[in-house]
């Protein structure tokens, strides 16, 4: 009986329309900071290298190199401080986790394989 209480609350905090992204993607995140009693969105941008779990407790990594150092973030799928999630680009990864990554740099730390149109022949 407990489980079936936990899978009716965990649906009803579901976001599918989270799903639109995978790993490899570019992506800016809006998260809502509270300071105070104000509210505003930051941003953050970078590569997806990471997505892990399922349902409720799913969570994605974002890396981007930021004044020469890189940055990681790890975020909640389902948060409610997400306010939107953007894809700027798609790719085409070839693996399930981009935690080689880690070790480029410069602009080959940015870089991964795009999604190319393919020419359909007539």
């Amino acid at each position: 009986m407990s489980q079936e209480v936990i899978e009716s609350v965990s649906k009803e905090q579901l976001k599918p329309e989270r799903r639109l992204f995978k790993v490899g993607d570019g992506v800016v995140v809006h998260t809502i900071i509270r300071e105070g009693d104000k509210e505003r969105v930051q941003l953050f941008s970078g590569i997806v290298i990471a997505r892990r779990g399922s349902g409720i407790g799913e969570t994605f990594t974002v890396r981007r190199v930021a004044a020469g150092e890189g940055v990681e973030r790890i975020f909640n799928v389902n948060s409610p401080s997400i306010a939107k999630i953007e894809v700027e680009h798609e790719s085409v990864p070839m693996r399930a986790k981009l935690y080689y990554m880690r070790n480029r740099i410069g602009k080959s730390a940015m870089q991964v394989r795009e999604k190319r149109m393919v020419d359909v022949k007539k």
